[in-house]
Protein backbone atom coordinates (compact mmCIF):
# COMPACT_ATOMS: atom_id res chain seq x y z
CA UNK A 1 0.00 0.00 0.00
CA UNK A 2 0.98 3.56 -0.82
CA UNK A 3 1.44 5.87 2.03
CA UNK A 4 2.29 9.56 1.98
CA UNK A 5 3.80 10.63 5.25
CA UNK A 6 6.03 13.63 5.51
CA UNK A 7 9.73 13.45 7.04
CA UNK A 8 8.33 15.12 10.08
CA UNK A 9 5.14 12.77 10.73
CA UNK A 10 7.67 9.76 10.42
CA UNK A 11 9.81 11.33 13.16
CA UNK A 12 6.70 10.13 15.34
CA UNK A 13 7.81 6.01 16.15
CA UNK A 14 4.25 5.69 16.09
CA UNK A 15 4.00 7.32 12.76
CA UNK A 16 6.90 5.31 11.47
CA UNK A 17 5.84 1.95 12.82
CA UNK A 18 2.34 2.45 10.99
CA UNK A 19 3.96 3.74 8.09
CA UNK A 20 6.15 0.01 7.93
CA UNK A 21 2.77 -2.31 8.75
CA UNK A 22 0.64 -0.20 5.76
CA UNK A 23 3.09 -0.59 3.33
CA UNK A 24 2.94 -4.36 3.69
CA UNK A 25 -0.96 -4.54 2.55
CA UNK A 26 -1.22 -5.67 -0.96
CA UNK A 27 -5.12 -5.30 -0.86
CA UNK A 28 -5.07 -9.15 -1.70
CA UNK A 29 -8.71 -9.34 0.19
CA UNK A 30 -8.02 -12.63 1.10
CA UNK A 31 -8.78 -11.50 5.02
CA UNK A 32 -12.01 -10.11 4.03
CA UNK A 33 -13.19 -14.08 4.32
CA UNK A 34 -11.88 -14.91 8.35
CA UNK A 35 -13.24 -11.36 9.08
CA UNK A 36 -15.94 -12.37 11.77
CA UNK A 37 -17.63 -8.45 11.09
CA UNK A 38 -16.98 -8.57 7.17
CA UNK A 39 -18.79 -11.94 7.63
CA UNK A 40 -21.67 -10.49 8.98
CA UNK A 41 -22.23 -7.20 7.38
CA UNK A 42 -20.03 -7.47 3.82
CA UNK A 43 -19.08 -3.79 4.38
CA UNK A 44 -16.20 -3.42 3.67
CA UNK A 45 -15.62 -1.01 6.32
CA UNK A 46 -16.02 -3.84 8.83
CA UNK A 47 -13.35 -6.17 6.78
CA UNK A 48 -9.31 -5.68 7.95
CA UNK A 49 -8.60 -4.28 4.24
CA UNK A 50 -11.15 -1.77 4.76
CA UNK A 51 -10.08 -0.91 8.14
CA UNK A 52 -6.57 -0.49 7.28
CA UNK A 53 -7.63 1.87 4.71
CA UNK A 54 -9.25 3.87 7.26
CA UNK A 55 -6.35 3.54 9.30
CA UNK A 56 -4.31 5.42 6.92
CA UNK A 57 -6.15 8.15 6.36
CA UNK A 58 -6.32 8.73 9.93
CA UNK A 59 -2.56 8.30 10.64
CA UNK A 60 -1.71 10.75 7.15
CA UNK A 61 -3.43 13.75 9.53
CA UNK A 62 -7.33 13.55 8.27
CA UNK A 63 -9.48 14.21 11.36
CA UNK A 64 -10.65 10.92 13.23
CA UNK A 65 -13.85 10.94 11.75
CA UNK A 66 -17.28 9.33 13.56
CA UNK A 67 -17.33 6.57 10.79
CA UNK A 68 -13.75 5.88 11.07
CA UNK A 69 -14.13 5.35 15.07
CA UNK A 70 -17.02 3.50 14.46
CA UNK A 71 -15.75 0.95 12.06
CA UNK A 72 -12.34 0.69 14.18
CA UNK A 73 -14.55 -0.09 16.96
CA UNK A 74 -16.37 -2.75 15.72
CA UNK A 75 -13.13 -5.08 15.31
CA UNK A 76 -13.11 -7.89 17.34
CA UNK A 77 -9.35 -8.11 17.43
CA UNK A 78 -9.58 -11.31 16.93
CA UNK A 79 -6.09 -11.56 14.73
CA UNK A 80 -7.86 -14.10 12.08
CA UNK A 81 -6.86 -11.54 9.18
CA UNK A 82 -3.06 -12.28 10.62
CA UNK A 83 -3.80 -15.98 10.22
CA UNK A 84 -5.18 -15.57 6.83
CA UNK A 85 -2.27 -12.76 5.48
CA UNK A 86 0.27 -14.00 2.86
CA UNK A 87 1.88 -10.63 3.41
CA UNK A 88 2.12 -11.06 6.81
CA UNK A 89 0.66 -7.70 7.94
CA UNK A 90 1.25 -7.02 11.63
CA UNK A 91 -2.91 -5.70 11.74
CA UNK A 92 -2.05 -6.55 15.32
CA UNK A 93 -0.27 -3.44 16.41
CA UNK A 94 -1.59 -1.30 13.42
CA UNK A 95 -5.36 -1.41 14.92
CA UNK A 96 -3.43 -0.85 18.81
CA UNK A 97 -1.82 2.39 17.53
CA UNK A 98 -5.43 3.05 15.70
CA UNK A 99 -7.29 2.42 19.40
CA UNK A 100 -4.87 4.63 21.14
CA UNK A 101 -4.91 7.69 18.63
CA UNK A 102 -8.80 7.47 18.43
CA UNK A 103 -8.86 7.97 22.16
CA UNK A 104 -6.69 10.92 22.14
CA UNK A 105 -7.84 12.30 19.02
CA UNK A 106 -11.37 10.99 18.68
CA UNK A 107 -14.44 12.36 20.19
CA UNK A 108 -16.58 10.25 21.79
CA UNK A 109 -19.86 11.20 23.47
CA UNK A 110 -20.06 11.64 27.26
CA UNK A 111 -21.75 7.82 27.99
CA UNK A 112 -19.30 5.86 25.73
CA UNK A 113 -16.38 8.11 27.86
CA UNK A 114 -18.04 6.93 30.81
CA UNK A 115 -18.74 3.34 29.74
CA UNK A 116 -15.35 2.60 28.86
CA UNK A 117 -13.63 3.94 32.04
CA UNK A 118 -16.41 2.18 34.32
CA UNK A 119 -15.42 -1.36 32.75
CA UNK A 120 -11.87 -0.01 32.93
CA UNK A 121 -12.00 0.20 36.56
CA UNK A 122 -14.16 -2.56 36.92
CA UNK A 123 -13.17 -5.37 35.20
CA UNK A 124 -8.93 -5.40 35.82
CA UNK A 125 -10.25 -5.54 40.00
CA UNK A 126 -11.31 -8.69 41.02
CA UNK A 127 -12.98 -7.43 44.28
CA UNK A 128 -14.80 -4.67 41.93
CA UNK A 129 -15.90 -7.35 39.45
CA UNK A 130 -17.22 -9.69 41.94
CA UNK A 131 -19.67 -6.56 43.93
CA UNK A 132 -20.59 -5.93 40.22
CA UNK A 133 -21.80 -9.42 39.29
CA UNK A 134 -23.57 -9.22 42.69
CA UNK A 135 -25.36 -6.43 41.96
CA UNK A 136 -25.99 -7.05 38.31
CA UNK A 137 -27.71 -10.18 39.49
CA UNK A 138 -30.37 -8.54 41.68
CA UNK A 139 -30.69 -6.35 38.58
CA UNK A 140 -31.08 -9.15 35.84
CA UNK A 141 -34.79 -9.97 36.08
CA UNK A 142 -35.25 -6.13 34.73
CA UNK A 143 -32.47 -6.26 31.47
CA UNK A 144 -35.64 -6.06 29.18
CA UNK A 145 -36.70 -2.93 30.77
CA UNK A 146 -33.34 -1.45 30.73
CA UNK A 147 -32.81 -2.54 27.45
CA UNK A 148 -36.10 -0.75 26.11
CA UNK A 149 -35.04 2.93 28.07
CA UNK A 150 -32.00 2.80 25.51
CA UNK A 151 -29.29 1.54 28.23
CA UNK A 152 -28.41 -1.82 25.32
CA UNK A 153 -24.50 -2.00 26.91
CA UNK A 154 -25.85 -2.13 30.33
CA UNK A 155 -28.31 -4.78 29.27
CA UNK A 156 -25.48 -6.40 27.84
CA UNK A 157 -23.31 -6.89 30.30
CA UNK A 158 -26.72 -8.33 32.25
CA UNK A 159 -27.03 -11.20 30.27
CA UNK A 160 -23.30 -12.26 31.09
CA UNK A 161 -24.26 -12.65 35.02
CA UNK A 162 -23.95 -16.37 36.12
CA UNK A 163 -27.01 -17.56 37.47
CA UNK A 164 -24.73 -18.39 40.27
CA UNK A 165 -23.38 -14.63 41.01
CA UNK A 166 -23.90 -14.64 44.36
CA UNK A 167 -22.25 -18.08 45.15
CA UNK A 168 -18.77 -16.75 43.51
CA UNK A 169 -15.73 -16.24 45.70
CA UNK A 170 -12.42 -15.25 45.10
CA UNK A 171 -10.37 -18.68 46.57
CA UNK A 172 -6.68 -17.30 46.42
CA UNK A 173 -4.63 -20.65 45.73
CA UNK A 174 -1.23 -21.29 47.84
CA UNK A 175 1.87 -22.04 46.04
CA UNK A 176 2.89 -25.34 45.62
CA UNK A 177 6.53 -27.00 46.66
CA UNK A 178 7.88 -30.26 46.49
CA UNK A 179 11.09 -29.76 49.44
CA UNK A 180 12.39 -32.77 48.57
CA UNK A 181 13.17 -32.10 44.89
CA UNK A 182 14.81 -28.62 44.55
CA UNK A 183 15.83 -29.13 41.06
CA UNK A 184 12.28 -29.11 39.98
CA UNK A 185 11.06 -27.10 37.48
CA UNK A 186 9.85 -23.67 38.87
CA UNK A 187 6.53 -21.62 37.56
CA UNK A 188 4.43 -18.67 38.44
CA UNK A 189 1.08 -19.31 37.20
CA UNK A 190 -1.26 -16.06 36.56
CA UNK A 191 -4.68 -16.43 38.03
CA UNK A 192 -6.45 -13.82 35.81
CA UNK A 193 -8.51 -11.10 37.16
CA UNK A 194 -11.64 -12.50 35.43
CA UNK A 195 -10.87 -15.70 35.52
CA UNK A 196 -10.08 -15.72 38.91
CA UNK A 197 -13.76 -14.60 40.05
CA UNK A 198 -15.68 -16.57 37.30
CA UNK A 199 -14.44 -19.77 37.61
CA UNK A 200 -11.20 -19.89 40.16
CA UNK A 201 -11.70 -24.30 39.20
CA UNK A 202 -9.61 -23.90 36.37
CA UNK A 203 -6.18 -22.40 37.98
CA UNK A 204 -6.58 -25.23 41.08
CA UNK A 205 -6.90 -27.67 38.34
CA UNK A 206 -4.21 -26.31 36.29
CA UNK A 207 -2.24 -26.33 39.88
CA UNK A 208 -2.55 -29.62 40.90
CA UNK A 209 -1.77 -30.48 37.06
CA UNK A 210 1.22 -29.24 37.41
CA UNK A 211 2.17 -30.10 40.74
CA UNK A 212 1.92 -33.99 39.59
CA UNK A 213 4.04 -33.35 36.78
CA UNK A 214 7.09 -32.29 39.24
CA UNK A 215 6.50 -28.36 38.85
CA UNK A 216 6.87 -26.39 41.51
CA UNK A 217 4.09 -23.59 41.04
CA UNK A 218 4.26 -20.07 42.43
CA UNK A 219 1.40 -17.62 43.31
CA UNK A 220 2.50 -14.66 42.69
CA UNK A 221 0.52 -12.50 45.29
CA UNK A 222 1.71 -9.12 44.04
CA UNK A 223 0.47 -9.41 40.62
CA UNK A 224 -2.65 -7.74 38.80
CA UNK A 225 -4.47 -7.23 35.32
CA UNK A 226 -2.43 -8.46 32.47
CA UNK A 227 -3.60 -5.42 31.00
CA UNK A 228 -5.19 -6.80 28.00
CA UNK A 229 -8.83 -5.32 28.82
CA UNK A 230 -7.71 -1.67 29.10
CA UNK A 231 -5.14 -2.07 25.84
CA UNK A 232 -8.24 -3.18 23.48
CA UNK A 233 -9.99 -0.19 24.52
CA UNK A 234 -6.86 2.61 23.71
CA UNK A 235 -5.58 3.25 26.91
CA UNK A 236 -2.33 2.55 26.31
CA UNK A 237 -0.89 3.76 29.56
CA UNK A 238 -2.71 2.19 31.96
CA UNK A 239 -2.05 -0.78 30.24
CA UNK A 240 1.65 0.13 30.66
CA UNK A 241 1.48 0.86 34.37
CA UNK A 242 -0.31 -2.74 34.86
CA UNK A 243 2.71 -4.24 32.69
CA UNK A 244 5.19 -2.61 34.93
CA UNK A 245 3.61 -3.55 37.78
CA UNK A 246 3.30 -7.56 36.80
CA UNK A 247 7.08 -7.15 35.74
CA UNK A 248 7.90 -5.76 39.28
CA UNK A 249 5.94 -8.55 41.11
CA UNK A 250 7.76 -11.00 39.19
CA UNK A 251 11.07 -9.97 38.65
CA UNK A 252 10.89 -9.87 42.29
CA UNK A 253 9.89 -13.35 42.85
CA UNK A 254 13.22 -14.27 40.41
CA UNK A 255 15.11 -12.90 42.79
CA UNK A 256 15.80 -15.87 44.85
CA UNK A 257 15.27 -18.55 41.79
CA UNK A 258 14.59 -17.75 38.45
CA UNK A 259 11.46 -18.87 36.97
CA UNK A 260 11.28 -21.54 33.67
CA UNK A 261 8.14 -20.00 32.76
CA UNK A 262 5.27 -17.49 33.39
CA UNK A 263 2.24 -20.36 32.82
CA UNK A 264 -1.12 -18.50 31.66
CA UNK A 265 -4.65 -20.43 31.43
CA UNK A 266 -6.36 -17.57 29.46
CA UNK A 267 -5.95 -17.31 26.18
CA UNK A 268 -6.11 -13.66 26.05
CA UNK A 269 -3.51 -12.81 29.20
CA UNK A 270 -1.32 -15.08 26.96
CA UNK A 271 -1.14 -13.05 23.96
CA UNK A 272 -0.71 -9.96 26.29
CA UNK A 273 2.20 -10.47 28.17
CA UNK A 274 3.99 -12.33 25.03
CA UNK A 275 3.56 -8.56 24.07
CA UNK A 276 4.86 -6.62 26.79
CA UNK A 277 8.40 -6.32 24.92
CA UNK A 278 6.76 -4.35 22.02
CA UNK A 279 4.55 -2.56 24.29
CA UNK A 280 7.44 -1.25 26.58
CA UNK A 281 10.06 -0.79 23.95
CA UNK A 282 11.01 2.12 24.30
CA UNK A 283 10.61 2.38 28.20
CA UNK A 284 14.43 2.29 29.09
CA UNK A 285 13.90 1.13 32.72
CA UNK A 286 11.58 -1.43 31.61
CA UNK A 287 12.39 -2.45 27.60
CA UNK A 288 14.82 -5.48 28.94
CA UNK A 289 13.15 -6.95 31.49
CA UNK A 290 9.85 -6.52 29.43
CA UNK A 291 11.29 -8.60 25.95
CA UNK A 292 12.56 -11.82 29.21
CA UNK A 293 9.12 -11.47 30.49
CA UNK A 294 7.55 -11.95 27.42
CA UNK A 295 9.71 -15.02 26.38
CA UNK A 296 8.86 -16.78 29.92
CA UNK A 297 5.09 -16.59 29.10
CA UNK A 298 3.52 -19.78 27.90
CA UNK A 299 0.20 -20.93 27.98
CA UNK A 300 -0.12 -23.91 29.79
CA UNK A 301 -0.54 -26.43 27.00
CA UNK A 302 2.91 -25.18 25.78
CA UNK A 303 4.56 -25.70 29.05
CA UNK A 304 2.76 -29.61 29.34
CA UNK A 305 4.44 -30.09 25.72
CA UNK A 306 7.47 -29.00 26.95
CA UNK A 307 7.70 -31.48 29.49
CA UNK A 308 5.63 -33.96 28.66
CA UNK A 309 2.19 -34.85 29.25
CA UNK A 310 1.91 -37.77 32.26
CA UNK A 311 0.15 -40.86 30.42
CA UNK A 312 -3.35 -40.93 31.24
CA UNK A 313 -5.49 -42.78 34.22
CA UNK A 314 -8.36 -42.85 32.78
CA UNK A 315 -10.51 -42.97 29.21
CA UNK A 316 -13.52 -41.79 28.42
CA UNK A 317 -16.31 -41.93 25.85
CA UNK A 318 -17.01 -38.20 26.18
CA UNK A 319 -18.02 -36.71 22.44
CA UNK A 320 -15.65 -32.98 22.66
CA UNK A 321 -16.11 -30.19 21.05
CA UNK A 322 -12.93 -28.28 20.82
CA UNK A 323 -13.59 -24.44 20.62
CA UNK A 324 -10.13 -22.99 19.66
CA UNK A 325 -10.42 -19.31 21.15
CA UNK A 326 -8.73 -16.52 18.87
CA UNK A 327 -6.21 -15.55 21.52
CA UNK A 328 -4.98 -18.87 21.03
CA UNK A 329 -5.30 -19.73 17.48
CA UNK A 330 -4.68 -16.85 15.86
CA UNK A 331 -3.00 -14.68 18.68
CA UNK A 332 -0.35 -17.01 19.72
CA UNK A 333 -1.02 -19.39 16.57
CA UNK A 334 -1.46 -22.41 19.51
CA UNK A 335 -4.51 -23.97 17.51
CA UNK A 336 -3.07 -27.73 17.15
CA UNK A 337 -1.06 -28.08 19.74
CA UNK A 338 -4.23 -28.10 22.89
CA UNK A 339 -6.20 -30.60 20.26
CA UNK A 340 -2.84 -32.71 20.17
CA UNK A 341 -2.44 -32.88 23.81
CA UNK A 342 -6.47 -33.46 24.82
CA UNK A 343 -6.19 -36.43 22.11
CA UNK A 344 -2.96 -37.64 23.98
CA UNK A 345 -5.17 -37.71 27.14
CA UNK A 346 -7.51 -39.95 25.91
CA UNK A 347 -10.20 -37.70 24.14
CA UNK A 348 -12.08 -37.97 21.04
CA UNK A 349 -12.12 -34.20 19.25
CA UNK A 350 -14.86 -33.18 16.83
CA UNK A 351 -14.55 -30.02 15.09
CA UNK A 352 -16.46 -27.02 14.91
CA UNK A 353 -17.52 -25.79 11.88
CA UNK A 354 -16.63 -22.06 11.36
CA UNK A 355 -14.24 -22.83 13.98
CA UNK A 356 -12.18 -19.83 13.13
CA UNK A 357 -14.38 -17.25 12.88
CA UNK A 358 -14.54 -15.42 16.68
CA UNK A 359 -17.38 -16.30 19.21
CA UNK A 360 -18.05 -12.43 20.03
CA UNK A 361 -16.21 -12.37 23.53
CA UNK A 362 -13.31 -10.77 22.64
CA UNK A 363 -12.69 -8.69 26.15
CA UNK A 364 -14.89 -5.76 26.73
CA UNK A 365 -16.97 -6.13 22.89
CA UNK A 366 -19.75 -8.17 23.94
CA UNK A 367 -20.50 -4.95 26.53
CA UNK A 368 -19.26 -2.01 24.06
CA UNK A 369 -20.72 -3.95 20.78
CA UNK A 370 -23.59 -6.23 21.89
CA UNK A 371 -25.59 -6.28 18.59
CA UNK A 372 -22.68 -8.07 16.43
CA UNK A 373 -21.13 -10.03 19.67
CA UNK A 374 -24.66 -11.61 19.71
CA UNK A 375 -24.91 -12.47 16.24
CA UNK A 376 -21.56 -14.55 16.34
CA UNK A 377 -22.30 -15.77 19.73
CA UNK A 378 -25.83 -16.99 18.02
CA UNK A 379 -23.34 -18.38 15.03
CA UNK A 380 -20.90 -20.28 17.00
CA UNK A 381 -23.76 -21.76 19.26
CA UNK A 382 -25.61 -22.83 16.02
CA UNK A 383 -22.65 -24.79 14.91
CA UNK A 384 -21.79 -26.14 18.42
CA UNK A 385 -25.30 -27.44 18.65
CA UNK A 386 -25.22 -29.02 14.98
CA UNK A 387 -22.92 -31.39 16.29
CA UNK A 388 -24.23 -32.57 19.92
CA UNK A 389 -21.41 -32.65 21.72
CA UNK A 390 -21.36 -33.90 25.29
CA UNK A 391 -18.87 -31.34 26.63
CA UNK A 392 -17.29 -28.00 25.17
CA UNK A 393 -13.65 -27.46 25.92
CA UNK A 394 -11.98 -24.04 24.96
CA UNK A 395 -8.65 -22.05 27.22
CA UNK A 396 -9.99 -18.75 26.97
CA UNK A 397 -12.21 -17.46 30.16
CA UNK A 398 -13.71 -15.12 28.09
CA UNK A 399 -14.95 -17.08 25.43
CA UNK A 400 -16.75 -19.23 27.88
CA UNK A 401 -18.64 -16.91 29.70
CA UNK A 402 -19.21 -15.65 26.30
CA UNK A 403 -20.95 -19.23 25.13
CA UNK A 404 -21.90 -20.52 28.57
CA UNK A 405 -25.06 -18.15 28.36
CA UNK A 406 -26.55 -19.50 25.33
CA UNK A 407 -26.37 -23.02 25.70
CA UNK A 408 -27.25 -26.20 28.57
CA UNK A 409 -24.18 -27.93 27.03
CA UNK A 410 -21.41 -28.05 29.67
CA UNK A 411 -18.09 -25.97 29.57
CA UNK A 412 -14.72 -26.95 30.42
CA UNK A 413 -11.36 -25.37 30.52
CA UNK A 414 -8.41 -27.52 28.35
CA UNK A 415 -6.40 -27.98 31.37
CA UNK A 416 -9.43 -29.64 33.33
CA UNK A 417 -9.43 -32.14 31.59
CA UNK A 418 -6.18 -32.87 31.28
CA UNK A 419 -6.51 -33.06 35.14
CA UNK A 420 -9.25 -35.49 35.14
CA UNK A 421 -7.47 -37.43 32.67
CA UNK A 422 -4.28 -37.80 34.43
CA UNK A 423 -5.43 -38.05 38.03
CA UNK A 424 -7.20 -35.56 39.21
CA UNK A 425 -10.83 -35.22 40.99
CA UNK A 426 -13.63 -36.10 38.50
CA UNK A 427 -15.95 -33.43 38.85
CA UNK A 428 -19.58 -32.26 36.50
CA UNK A 429 -18.32 -30.12 34.22
CA UNK A 430 -20.33 -26.78 34.90
CA UNK A 431 -23.23 -26.00 32.38
CA UNK A 432 -25.30 -22.39 33.17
Amino acid sequence: MQTNFNALQLGDPNIARADEILRRCVHCGLCTATCPTYVLTGDERDSPRGRIYLMKQMFEGRDVTPTTVHHIDRCLSCLGCMTACPSEVDYMHLVDLARVRIEQRGHRSTKQRMTRWFLSRVLPNPNRFRLMLTLGWFAKPFRDVIAKMGFRRIAAALALVPPGALKLKILKPKSAFNPKAPQAKRVAIMLGCVQEVLAPAINLAAIRLLRRHGVDVMVVKDEACCGALVHHMGREEEARTFARHNIDAWTAVMRERLLDAIVLTAGGCGTMIKDYGNLLARDRGYAERAEYVSGLAKDVTEFLDDIGLNPPVMWTGLKVAYHGACSLQHGQRLDELPRRLLEQAGYTLTDIPEGHLCCGSAGTYNILEPELSGELRDRKLKNIEAIAPDVIVTGNIGCMAQLKAGTDIPFVHTVELLDWATGGPVRRPSSR
